[in-house]
């Protein structure tokens, strides 16, 4: 039988099965979570990965994370292309 992928976080590619081993390896904070897998960093800015990583950090530790804990996203929210950035037009 195979096994299917199941995507946590689009922008960095990762699975529940990554999100579930790191956990397993030890990383039980959502902050060493997001360290070592890079989540949230993506364009999306964690806008859908992170609510779902805790709800797994929740359900594999048995603690319940504050809603508070999750970082805030930072502006540009829409990707800004780079040559727009460094137009010297007005």
């Amino acid at each position: 039988m195979v096994k299917k992928k199941i995507i946590v976080c689009r922008c960095e590619d990762l699975t529940l099965e990554d999100v579930e081993k790191a956990i397993d390896e030890g990383y039980i904070d959502l902050e060493e979570l997001r360290k070592k897998l890079r989540i949230g960093m993506g364009p999306c800015q964690g806008r859908v990965c992170l609510p779902i990583v805790m709800k797994i950090l929740e359900r594999k530790t048995g603690k319940k994370i504050p809603k508070e804990s999750l970082p805030k996203a930072r502006p540009p929210i829409i990707p800004v292309p780079l040559g727009t950035l460094a137009s010297e037009e007005k």
